[in-house]
């Protein structure tokens, strides 16, 4: 098999149409978020972030046919639109305790949002489908590539985080005492 015959066989391969099929169904609830109830939401997302995780870690290595600055699709205001969505729907629950590191290595504590986590995941899903939608070889060799990149240096640890507070909302009798903002 030749290296042109490869890299086809990459963009359609069992690993990356089944990703396509979960980042597509994420995206099409996400933008219908308003019409679903917090605990719809908060089941639903139990349930796909892992998987969305999962067919990240599966995505193949693809080499980008064009090595242009990836095309970006979702706009300033679309992302916007999401986050305040599901920040509304959410409520007090949005928020939660995270440890973030700095450039020196120290790790301190900050409040974090999952509709921020989720409006980010939202934005490079949207983008990886739109960008394998155009319909050429390179365009879907970039998606393929560019989302392989964002899922180890971006949303894949903002789908973890989000996962892990929708699940302390969901079970709050788990909920260790250090996640909790200020309950008092």
């Amino acid at each position: 098999m030749d290296k042109e015959q490869s890299d086809k066989e990459i963009v359609y391969s069992k690993n990356v149409i089944e990703f396509l099929t979960v980042a597509n169904e994420f995206c099409l609830f996400v933008e219908k978020a308003d019409n679903y109830s917090k605990e719809d939401i908060i089941q639903y997302m139990l349930k796909i972030c892992p998987l969305i995780y999962l067919k990240g870690a599966l995505l193949p290595e693809a080499k980008e046919s064009d090595f242009e600055i990836p095309e970006r699709f979702v706009s300033e205001e679309n992302w916007d639109a999401i986050y305040k969505t599901i920040n509304v729907k959410l409520g007090k629950d949005d928020t939660y305790w995270t440890i973030r590191s700095n450039e020196a290595g120290e790790y301190t504590p900050s409040m974090a949002s999952i509709a921020d986590n989720l409006a980010d995941v939202y934005q490079d899903m949207k983008d990886f489908l739109m960008l394998y939608q155009k319909g050429t070889h390179a365009a879907k060799e970039n998606a393929v590539a560019e989302c392989r990149i964002l899922f180890e240096s971006h949303w894949g640890s903002r789908i973890i985080n989000a996962h892990k507070a929708l699940h302390y909302i969901a079970f709050p009798e788990n909920k260790p005492e250090e996640f909790y903002e200020n309950d008092n």
